[in-house]
């Protein structure tokens, strides 16, 4: 029995976690519905905590301006206090996430966004032995409002680039996660002269700002230029707004200025 909690001590024979969700597609704001599945190993354990949480993996500035990936975790739940859990025993615990509004989009029309990866992180605290962890994709789809820009950018003939997500703060906006999604377009041939735009969405339970910006260089937010505008949209009186035409009138008069058209 003392080799068993040896290697019971080491990760071997010890406890283990499965995290089942029942529905992976979520929204902002949404919940992730789930349950734990924990098992005894060969010996008696003493549980310190089980918990879960979302994790997102971001880039992050490093040394010589090099950006690395970084794991952050922005939610965490608790699902119980310390407990021992018998040897063989099973435990199933039922959970109810809630989806920070702020959270990347992930899926937009059924496709994956390529880089981003946020999912339901489970730990299961055990005294004395390695971290026990699991982590479980899921697929966060735009809200309507977030979705009536992203057709309007489509509309005025915009084609998706990249989707990252960044170490950082917005200045100005109602930014509370470490972290902020880029969605980046190519612009169409009618905005000659414009590289790129890059689209970030920062929401609560009313409203959201929506941060634009043209010809972005890396890692600053140049907010007292004209080719960087942040602009309020109410989550459930967005309908009534004319997007393609409201974004177009603002490349058009950037363009302007610049010569770009």
């Amino acid at each position: 029995m003392g080799f068993k909690k040896l290697l019971a001590s080491l990760g071997a024979g010890g406890a283990t976690v499965e995290t089942e969700l029942t529905e992976p597609n979520v929204v902002p704001g949404g919940v992730v519905q789930g349950e734990v599945r924990l098992t005894g190993g060969s010996v008696n354990q003493q549980i310190q905590g089980l918990t879960v949480g979302l994790r997102a993996r971001v880039e992050v500035e490093g040394g010589d301006q090099q950006e690395v990936k970084q794991d952050i975790d922005f939610t965490t739940l608790s699902l119980g206090g310390a407990f021992e859990v018998q040897a063989g025993a099973a435990h199933v615990v039922p959970f109810g996430l809630e989806i920070p509004w702020e959270t990347p989009i992930t899926t937009i029309e059924g496709q994956q966004l390529r880089g981003m990866h946020v999912g339901v992180t489970t730990d299961l605290d055990i005294a004395r032995a390695v971290d026990n962890s699991d982590l479980d994709a899921i697929h966060v789809h735009p809200l309507p409002a977030q979705q009536a820009i992203l057709d309007a950018f489509t509309h005025l003939g915009f084609r998706f680039k990249s989707a990252d997500m960044e170490r950082g703060h917005i200045q100005g906006t109602r930014q509370r996660l470490p972290f902020y999604q880029e969605i980046e377009f190519y612009a169409p041939e009618q905005y000659r002269g414009l590289n790129q735009v890059e689209l970030t969405f920062v929401a609560d339970d009313r409203e959201m700002d929506v941060i634009l910006e043209m010809d972005k260089k890396p890692g600053l937010f140049s907010e007292g230029s004209d080719s960087f505008r942040v602009f309020q949209m109410g989550l459930h009186d967005f309908q009534g707004t004319d997007w393609p035409g409201y974004l177009h009138q603002w490349l058009a008069e950037v363009g302007g200025r610049r010569n770009w058209f």
